[in-house]
């Protein structure tokens, strides 16, 4: 079968779900949304764990939730998968005036500035920065903030300023640590956070991808630890932070 037809398949399960299955039928777009994010979360971790295999699965399981999400809509008269799916293809040719167009851009950078003026012309937003939801993590969302403020030049000119800013926060956080300052140590951490995300920005890294494969590290190493311990008939509690450092250094030679 083509795409086309498994995706029309796809689609007549689910409107046979919502009439014949009591679980599927109980569903709204509430209760799905747990779904939408604990999918989108797994896909991620695929993609981290280079398993194409498991990708494809997870893309499938995505792809559900926007079909049983339509599916609802379509009955409570709200909107169709047509208009969905023709809301997309509209905005990626109205986006890329350059490719469906006679736009003429230099690079990446010229793509990105045309999208987000086109974004802010068309919703007729007060601000460059609205459109970036407040749920998403810390890091991603200022990431996404300060992306959108880069390309309409609102930047660092080179790395330095970035590195000085750097500088400047780690101090101010030495003083207000010192100073025993917890609320001024918060912004302070804050700010420094920040401009971490903002010099991966610039260096055209994800600092959300970053610190979630430090995590993954972390749990690794850590994990590594608690293995050699049960090997010589001990638990974490019974050991002391002499021993775990030993083995948290040869964690460093066996994970990677």
């Amino acid at each position: 079968m083509s795409a086309n037809e498994e995706f029309l398949r796809l689609v007549s399960i689910m409107e046979r779900l919502r009439k014949e299955c009591p679980w599927d039928r109980k569903q709204t777009p509430y209760t799905l949304r747990q779904y939408i994010l604990e999918e989108a979360h797994e896909t991620v971790e695929s993609i981290d764990n280079e398993n194409w295999d498991e990708l494809k699965k997870e893309l499938g399981d995505l792809m559900l939730q926007i079909v049983f999400q339509a599916e609802i809509a379509k009955e409570e008269n709200r909107f169709s998968l047509q208009e969905v799916i023709q809301h997309i293809n509209e905005k990626l040719i109205r986006r890329h005036p350059h490719v469906f167009g006679d736009t003429q851009v230099k690079d990446e950078n010229d793509v990105k500035n045309n999208w987000e003026q086109i974004k802010v012309q068309e919703e007729n937003r007060q601000s460059v920065l609205e459109g970036v939801p407040k749920n998403l993590s810390a890091l991603l969302r200022s990431q996404r903030l300060q992306e959108k403020a880069a390309n309409v030049g609102f930047d660092w000119s080179n790395e330095k300023g970035i590195w000085d800013k750097i500088r400047e926060e780690i101090k101010e956080i030495e003083q207000a640590s010192r100073q025993n300052d917890r609320h001024n140590l918060e912004n302070e951490i804050g700010d420094l956070l920040f401009s971490i995300v903002n010099l991966a920005r610039f260096k055209q890294l994800n600092a959300e991808d970053a610190l979630r494969k430090t995590i993954n590290k972390f749990i690794a190493r850590f994990q590594y630890i608690e293995r050699k311990l049960s090997e010589n008939n001990k638990t974490i509690s019974q050991s002391n932070l002499k021993e775990m450092d030993r083995f948290w250094e040869e964690s460093k030679q066996e994970i990677k």
